[in-house]
């Protein structure tokens, strides 16, 4: 690892001012569960590192009635998954969190940071950059692709992004707020990311001197919403595809829908075609696998991760049904 200065500010407007204004001269520090790992490795050598865990007014769950949820953007995920509001109201971002299977990344991994992480694409891992290019060339498309994008991906950017919780948070219309030295402003989350087309640029369109500061969840009443992962093994692992739903019903027909897929795409996926097909229809296992279809209908996959377009429709079948039972 290399040399750094450490930056412990205690409010919003000190960490701001702490960050640099092009990206890489300096990181944040939320949970440190991947940002340190990314710099021993040396992927990141930032100069400066700024800890957000001493600002108060980031951290915590608040719920209002007619307003919805704020969690604050330094909320661990076992403050999130023990709130008694969230079990009540987003039973789904319990079931998120405890796709998570590890106690120490409950109690040190950071909302902030789920959102935020870098991809885990083992080429940009090893030095190659987010495009994974050598010497012009991208690496993914001839080389081991087995866990990259199977939509979104005709180059590029081959890398999948791994945030577990913003395809429920997406499917639930949060937005998210971000504070830079011009001051504040919100954005739907979806807006946080973003499919880099050049080197040098980011999967998110946070600016290097701004904070993620709260994620603001609409009031959940009427809405069924279900999350589904399927992974290699059942301990602490990186999901090989997943999907979010949230459907608005009336009486017993699909008003409107979101279904939102991720590790399968730059960023998480919002699949049209997947809410189109449940739109006006009363839920059964016909329609839900009709859904799981549709969402990969436009999937163009590389020569290694073909195995994944089945996995999705296997994982919006199941979300769906699982939300039409009321989520878990």
């Amino acid at each position: 690892m290399e040399r750094f200065e450490y930056a412990s500010p205690v409010s919003r407007k000190e960490a701001v001012g702490l960050l640099a204004e092009t990206w890489g001269e300096t990181e944040i520090l939320a949970g440190g569960t991947d940002v340190l790992s990314r710099m021993k490795d040396y992927v990141s050598t930032p100069k400066r590192l700024v800890s957000l865990k001493r600002i108060k007014d980031l951290k915590g769950v608040h719920y209002a009635p007619g307003h919805g949820l704020r969690i604050g953007s330094m909320a661990t995920l076992r403050e999130i998954k023990v709130n008694t509001y969230v079990q009540r109201y987003y039973p789904a971002l319990v079931d998120t969190a405890n796709l998570i299977r590890s106690q120490q990344l409950h109690s040190m991994g950071t909302i902030g940071g789920s959102l935020l992480q870098r991809p885990r694409c083992w080429y940009y891992r090893l030095g190659y950059g987010l495009l994974a290019q050598y010497e012009g060339k991208s690496l993914p498309p001839e080389g081991d692709n087995r866990y990259h994008a199977i939509l979104g991906n005709s180059g590029p950017a081959y890398f999948t992004s791994p945030s577990t919780f913003a395809p429920i948070l997406i499917a639930l219309e949060a937005r998210v707020e971000l504070l830079g030295p011009s001051g504040s402003r919100t954005i739907p989350l979806e807006k946080l990311f973003t499919t880099p087309t050049k080197t040098g640029e980011r999967e998110h369109t946070l600016h290097p001197n701004e904070i993620v500061t709260e994620i603001l969840v609409p009031p959940a009443g009427g809405i069924r919403s279900a999350v589904h992962e399927i992974r290699q093994k059942e301990g602490l692992d990186w999901a090989l595809t997943a999907a979010a739903v949230a459907l608005h019903m009336k009486d017993n027909t699909v008003r409107s829908a979101r279904v939102v897929l991720g590790q399968v795409a730059p960023v998480p996926w919002d699949s049209q075609e997947a809410a189109h097909a449940l739109v006006g229809k009363t839920l059964s296992e016909q329609v839900a696998e009709a859904a799981g279809k549709a969402a990969v209908s436009e999937a163009t996959p590389l020569s290694m991760n073909g195995y994944k377009v089945q996995l999705t429709r296997v994982a919006v079948k199941r979300a769906v049904l699982q939300a039409a039972k009321g989520g878990a």
